[in-house]
């Protein structure tokens, strides 16, 4: 007869104040607070990409990069009016993205991650956000 799965002990739970720390670190284009909140094996589904599932990036080196090149691409780049909820290992945050890209047009989309965490860190970010053409420069 199997044994029962028991949560370890020091298993950490997904909250609220995690999902906005981890907002806080975009906003402030810190690569090293926002990939300290993720798994070492941790996987950045980007909104863009080649494949289906946009551009997948495996790992806190790779998904540091990722997040270091949306910041040099979009040097004022803000995530704003997050709003998040959690059930179980599994966690949504909402947001309103704005940006200015290097040609001056700019960018202003709703989009939300989803998250799957492990152990109170987030394993997985799979990013979406509406496909709306940049709002060309005055």
């Amino acid at each position: 007869m199997s044994q029962p799965i028991t949560k370890s002990a020091k298993e950490k739970k997904p909250t609220i104040a995690i999902l906005d720390g981890f907002a806080n670190a975009f906003n402030a284009h810190d690569a090293n607070k926002i990939v300290s909140y993720m798994t070492d094996d941790c996987i950045f589904e980007a909104s863009a990409g080649p494949d289906a599932d946009g551009e997948k990036f495996v790992g806190k080196e790779a998904a540091k990069k990722a997040f270091e090149d949306v910041f040099k691409n979009y040097p004022d780049a803000k995530w704003s009016n997050p709003r998040h909820f959690i059930s179980g290992d599994r966690a949504v945050s909402e947001w309103t993205f704005t940006g200015t890209k290097p040609d001056g047009s700019k960018v202003e989309v709703t989009g939300c991650d989803l998250f799957t965490f492990r152990d109170g860190k987030i394993y997985i970010k799979n990013s979406y956000r509406k496909n709306r053409p940049p709002i060309p420069k005055n």
